[in-house]
């Protein structure tokens, strides 16, 4: 039987975040999306976590802890993520306070947005960026151009 160049389960792209924490990372990804732990391997110091693997829906997320010297950083090392992740889950309001309650910070609140989806922004305890949304409403390309540039001009002098 033929090797499968993307193996059973896993999509093309599989996020690698590095964490500051990696053990109490997985708890809060466990509690905040409801993420089962496929994997978890250990350098030989038995502490820091070279590498984890977690399911969120229907999707794979990698993690590990930041390890000096392997130009491996965490948000809270460099201040900040230039990145995140938009997860979409069935029951946005519901996960979005569980992620809360679990300790992730508000960065931009639930709402519905011009291209169907009902979304919102946190920032997890290690710095990493996640959009929760759920799809309220399929819009077609011409009435989402129209919405788009309503609500952009409706930000006025915001930034994007």
């Amino acid at each position: 039987m033929a090797v499968k160049p993307i193996p059973e389960g896993y999509h093309s792209i599989t996020p690698f975040l590095t964490v500051r924490g990696a053990d109490r990372a997985i708890d809060f990804y466990r509690r905040a999306f409801g993420a089962k732990e496929l994997g978890r391997m250990h350098a030989p110091d038995g502490k820091t976590v070279m590498h984890a693997e977690l399911e969120i829906g229907d999707s794979r997320l990698f993690l590990g802890d930041e390890v000096p010297g392997m130009d491996c950083a965490s948000p809270e090392t460099l201040g900040g993520s230039p990145s995140g992740i938009y997860l979409y889950v069935r029951d946005v309001d519901k996960v979005f306070r569980q992620a809360v309650d679990a300790g992730a910070t508000v960065k931009r609140p639930l709402e519905d947005m011009f291209w169907g989806d009902r979304t919102g922004s946190l920032r997890d305890p290690f710095g990493h960026t996640w959009d929760l949304a759920t799809r309220q409403e399929d819009v077609l390309p011409e009435e989402m151009k129209r919405r788009g540039d309503e609500f952009f001009r409706n930000m006025g002098g915001k930034k994007a």
